[in-house]
């Protein structure tokens, strides 16, 4: 008797000091994971992240950098191929405007009778006046101008979103890697709580409710994996017609792009590709006119040939000039035309511009807001919630808290990091808004943010 129940004492107080272990290792794996999940993943972890693991194991990975994206966007975009064509188009009305009037040869036939008969030969030769060849070469070489600035706005454009999609890529990243921290976390929990139940410390109704936690931060989980699959398709898009394969985006999303003074906007404004290419619209409009001008003076077209009439049996030499009549057709239709589409492109050219002005001030407004945000979530916000989530921790190592209450300290830091992460793709997406519009292809001034 003494024996067994000196027994049954032995096995329970090693169940209870494995439990206590237990317990002790799942508050340092919480810790450890809490401390790891938040670090940097780009680029000085990249060795150590899953996404890079799995892009090892896959030949044809590779860790795609910003200024390798824009170089291969630029250089391989459909859209640019397309203006790029418009350009090769645009040659060939400037090669016609530099052709002239091609010269007629006219033969006649007179009286059937070999007698009688007259053969003449000639040809005329038609003179364009006033200055048709001249304005009609203007025209097409500002058409071939616009095409050309055409091409340069289509290269901003593409700039400015592949930098913004290449962000929005690198935020998707950074929160499926803190998803993921938080999953592992959640199982853990899980099984220790499971542990706790089958050694009787507590109620089963705990273990149900870290299985729903668990399978709430899986569907967290799903849902930033859908998101990051949906932007790096986004950016592949932007890429060109083969984009590579790549399994990690690599860069510092932390970088937040500085904020334009009024002055610099103003002056980079009056210069941008878009108000360019419209008042390029407008000399083209103009030169339109120019032709439609000349057209109402007629030309001047020469004969000359020879004429044989049999019966006279000898060559006469035939000479002529012939000038149209402008007494009823001056062209003055397709010149009311071209004056008034004259006059449509300079408002167009107004309306643009308050518009361009509108965009990049309201998105200058959009990333002086944000820098405000980031600097309260970095200041105030990561902070205490960093910090709550600490006492969570070290409250269930001393079992003050149960592990749904550390769980929630570390959701409401994982909501605030996500939230951070979101201001800066939206930062960097509001730069590239102000890019696209004042035309700038540099990239962006950028100020890092402080680290915690």
């Amino acid at each position: 008797m003494l024996k067994s129940h000196h027994n049954h004492k032995r096995r329970k107080s090693i169940s209870v000091l494995c439990t206590s272990k237990v317990v002790a290792a799942t508050s340092l794996l919480i810790a450890l994971t809490a401390g790891g999940a938040f670090a940097q993943v780009l680029p000085t972890a990249q060795g150590n992240h899953p996404l890079v693991k799995i892009g090892l194991q896959t030949e044809t990975a590779t860790i795609l950098t910003l200024q390798k994206a824009i170089d291969l966007a630029l250089g391989g975009n459909l859209d640019l191929a397309v203006a790029r064509r418009e350009i090769e188009a645009t040659q060939g009305p400037v090669i016609q405007g530099q052709a002239r009037p091609n010269p007629e040869l006219v033969y006649s036939l007179e009286d059937q009778r070999a007698a009688t008969r007259t053969q003449s030969v000639q040809i005329n030769l038609p003179i364009e006046v006033g200055g048709k060849r001249a304005a009609r070469i203007a025209a097409a070489e500002r058409g071939r101008d616009i095409a050309v600035e055409e091409l340069n706005l289509r290269r901003v454009e593409i700039y400015a979103a592949v930098v913004a999609t290449f962000f929005e890529a690198l935020a998707a990243q950074e929160r499926v890697a803190l998803t993921e921290a938080g999953v592992d976390l959640a199982k853990r929990a899980t099984d220790a709580v499971a542990k706790r139940v089958a050694a009787g410390k507590v109620s089963p109704v705990e273990e149900t409710k870290a299985r729903v936690v668990e399978a709430g931060v899986q569907v967290e989980l799903a849902q930033a994996q859908s998101e990051q699959r949906n932007a790096r398709a986004r950016l592949a898009s932007l890429l060109g017609a083969n984009p590579p394969r790549f399994a990690l985006v690599s860069g510092s999303v932390d970088e937040l792009p500085a904020v334009p003074s009024f002055d610099n906007v103003q002056q980079r404004l009056l210069a941008s590709p878009t108000l360019r290419r419209a008042q390029l619209e407008i000399e083209r409009r103009r030169s339109l006119v120019d032709v439609e001008r000349t057209k109402r003076i007629p030309d001047i077209t020469f004969s000359l040939g020879v004429k044989r009439p049999n019966e006279l049996q000898r060559d006469q030499l035939l000479f002529g000039v012939s000038v149209p009549l402008p007494l009823f057709d001056r062209n003055q239709g397709n010149l009311l035309e071209a004056l008034k589409r004259e006059d449509k492109a300079r408002d167009e050219i107004q309306a643009l511009s308050a518009r361009l002005s509108t965009d990049v001030l309201q998105a200058r407004e959009r990333l002086e807001y944000i820098r405000g945000e980031v600097d309260v979530l970095q200041r105030d916000v990561l902070p205490g919630a960093k910090s709550a989530y600490d006492a969570a921790t070290v409250g269930f190592e001393n079992g003050k808290f149960n592990f749904l209450e550390v769980l929630d300290a570390q959701r409401t830091y994982f909501a605030a990091k996500f939230q951070y992460l979101k201001a800066l793709a939206e930062a960097h997406r509001a730069a590239a808004d102000i890019d696209r519009v004042l035309g700038e292809t540099s990239a962006s001034v950028t100020q890092p943010v402080n680290k915690e």
